[in-house]
């Protein structure tokens, strides 16, 4: 149904009138909005009315929108199929000689780290950390294969403050930690191609409710992105068959160390803390 979309609206699209163009341009450019909001809501985001994505969508065949956003969230979830390309492709360039792929994935990620301190904004990075430490309470939450990342960073956090939270821990509802947020509060997104729906609608939530969002990905197609206060799009490329996530855990890394310099005593008398309950419940030996 991806590719039949797409075919539909290539062969279709000289025909259609200026309105319905900007449609099928909205639509394939925003597939998960349009597989996840309500037409309405689509409307208001794209700044086109109702009825002419009625129109477009039975002027490329479907029965009606309905059956339009069916195909858009067969997209979303076909989205995983390119890591098989990925795959075929490295087989292709490494199969018979494996060896070769370990200095072409340490190159890229290398790349990838050198990239983002080459444009980081230092002063901007600074000013989230402030932000965060700030903030009554900060959530973090993620998806896929982003969900280890915001776990570390939960984990780092937890030796230095005590208002870091993961979200979606144990069973423990998105929709009660996000609905407790207001100006005060803090989130941090991290989401990464194939999106979760769950993640984007979490990060609208939180935005609604006046809350300060970090979204952390690798493009600047990421739905996320306009319910956020602030962004870090992280380069993740490499001869891998999925994204590459080093330079967003030296991201998470650096965030947690800029936090401990900023809490200055205050977090030296929480690790200390931390570190003595682990030995006392012998989580950890020095031996």
């Amino acid at each position: 149904m991806t590719v039949q979309f797409d075919q539909r609206l290539a062969e279709r699209y000289d025909a259609l009138s200026t309105r319905l163009k900007a449609a099928g341009d909205y639509v394939a450019a925003h597939p998960v909005e349009v597989a996840t909001r309500s037409l309405r809501a689509v409307s208001q985001e794209s700044g086109i009315a109702p009825a002419t994505f009625s129109r477009l969508a039975r002027a490329l065949g479907y029965g009606g929108f309905e059956e339009l956003r069916e195909a858009m969230r067969d997209k979303i979830s076909r989205g995983i199929g390119r890591f098989a390309d990925r795959a075929q492709r490295l087989q292709a360039a490494h199969g018979e000689q494996a060896e070769t792929f370990f200095p072409a994935h340490v190159a890229a990620c290398l790349h990838n780290v050198e990239q983002m301190g080459r444009q980081m904004d230092q002063a901007r990075l600074a000013r989230v950390v402030d932000r965060l430490y700030e903030a009554r309470e900060v959530l973090l939450f993620g998806a896929l294969g982003s969900t280890g990342v915001v776990e570390y960073l939960s984990y780092m956090a937890d030796f230095c403050t005590d208002n870091w939270r993961l979200v979606s821990r144990m069973g423990a509802s998105v929709g009660a930690s996000i609905s407790r947020m207001g100006r005060d509060d803090a989130i941090i997104i991290v989401t990464k191609p194939p999106f979760s729906a769950r993640v984007v609608r979490a990060a609208e939530l939180a935005h609604r409710q006046g809350a300060y969002v970090v979204v952390i990905t690798d493009t600047h197609a990421c739905p996320a992105l306009r319910s956020c206060s602030e962004s870090f799009i992280v380069p993740t490329e490499s001869p891998h068959f999925y994204s590459s996530y080093v330079a967003t855990m030296v991201l998470a890394e650096c965030m947690i160390g800029m936090l401990v310099s900023r809490a200055g005593s205050r977090a030296q008398e929480r690790i200390a803390q931390v570190e003595e309950s682990n030995r006392r419940l012998d989580e950890v030996t020095d031996g």
